[in-house]
């Protein structure tokens, strides 16, 4: 057993609701507070000098300088299983070639599908370790990762091997993902409803020791809604979770998502009021991802209509090498929250038990007793200075398991 404490504020995230708006004096926050953590799991949030007075014998972790304590967040939509460098699509898109002037000059999704083929499963082990020892430094400690880079089957199931490795070597909790229904490959032959049925007859059947959980991307570029329908039917049959990229240059994919009962329909910059008007009545989370419109210099997903429509709102960071490449959830968060006005609960709440909740994870995201004592702390005093600094404040220390993480010993 072990006290922690004090800190200068503790922001529990209790009693705030799974769905819709919230406001900041809704937060609990415990003044000069401190957390009991015995067997990896929160015993008791309270006053540091009552908790103290309480377990007198116990081990004090003492916190000597005033910090903000608040729950680490969860990435509940990432690609970091990838090799290469989408550097010069980023330049020419930004001199205005489009995404399929792109693509005919051999960038693109593809130029990414061959250099993830071409690494060795050492190499993307590696190189996936390096991105989730970034986001734990900066408090993310629940990362869902994605396939989708493969689009055949050695090279899916490489890439699950790769984030199955690397999750043995970390103390995050890694979620991976089945993308295989990305895009269809190039060198496949055949339509994109026979490459989907490729997928279920020679990619799913062999992941199910990697992976529970199955993507597929909806769009006019990608797989359109009546393939997408069948697809995720079939899946489901499997006893697959599943999730969608939905409407992000065109709508018809949350529908989809939420008719199929997906944990998450995520991008969403293209949803409307009859998207919104959906999402107000389904559990399934509606995940923005501003780090692709910051990349793509697209708008945002309409998250303050989301929230007031009673949605249930997360934020990840989507970071991947073509759309999203910077990859600092909270920058993006903070961004986002400016141009759509979010409160600090929202974000918070975005970034943690909301998040957690389209991962089909129920013990984290709050700093409540029997929750899983993953937090990290600022050198503040007060918590709105989080979202104020935009991504430019990093902690001071982060707890995984209730164990300090020492991050000299990150890669």
């Amino acid at each position: 057993m072990k006290l922690i404490g004090p800190f200068s504020q503790i922001i529990t995230l209790n009693n705030i609701p799974l769905k819709g708006k919230i406001v900041d004096n809704q937060l609990e926050i415990i003044v000069n507070g401190g957390l009991i953590v015995e067997n990896s799991t929160i015993k008791e949030v309270g006053k540091f000098h009552e908790l103290l007075k309480k377990y007198p014998k116990t081990e004090v972790e003492e916190i000597e300088t005033a910090q903000v304590l608040i729950p680490n967040f969860i990435d509940c939509h990432t690609h970091i299983c990838y090799e290469g460098s989408r550097a010069n699509d980023f330049s020419m898109r930004n001199s205005g070639l489009s995404y399929l002037e792109i693509a005919k000059q051999g960038g693109g999704i593809w130029n990414t599908v061959n250099d993830t083929r071409n690494a060795t499963l050492e190499k993307l082990t590696e190189n996936t370790l390096k991105k989730i020892h970034s986001h734990i430094k900066n408090g993310i400690s629940t990362i869902e990762i994605k396939s989708g880079y493969g689009l055949d089957k050695t090279n899916e199931i490489k890439i699950l091997q790769a984030i199955d490795k690397a999750s043995k070597k970390t103390k995050a909790t890694l979620i991976p993902t089945c993308l295989s229904a990305h895009i269809k490959p190039k060198d496949f032959n055949g339509n994109t409803k026979e490459y989907l049925d490729y997928c279920l007859l020679e990619i799913i059947p062999n992941i199910k020791n990697y992976s529970n959980r199955i993507d597929i991307f909806i769009e006019e570029t990608a797989f359109g809604i009546e393939e997408s329908n069948y697809y995720l039917y079939e899946v489901k049959k499997l006893g697959f979770d599943i999730c969608v990229h939905a409407d992000q240059f065109t709508t018809g994919g949350s529908k989809v998502a939420i008719e199929n009962g997906a944990l998450s329909a995520d991008h969403l910059e293209a949803s409307s009021e009859m998207e919104i008007k959906l999402f107000s009545k389904t559990d399934t989370v509606a995940v923005a991802l501003p780090g692709a419109s910051l990349g793509l210099g697209e708008k945002f997903a309409p998250a303050r209509k989301l929230l007031d429509s009673n949605a249930i709102l997360a934020i990840a960071s989507d970071w991947n090498p073509g759309s999203a490449p910077q990859g600092d959830l909270l920058a993006q968060a903070s961004i986002l929250a400016c141009y759509e006005k979010l409160s600090n609960a929202e974000v918070f709440a975005a970034l943690t038990f909301r998040a957690a909740k389209a991962l089909k994870l129920f013990d984290r995201g709050k700093i409540v007793t029997t929750f899983k004592p993953d937090f990290h702390s600022y050198l503040i005093k007060n918590y709105q200075e989080i979202i104020y600094n935009q991504g430019k404040l990093k902690p001071e220390t982060v707890w995984i398991d209730g164990e300090k993480i020492d991050f000299n010993k990150l890669l």
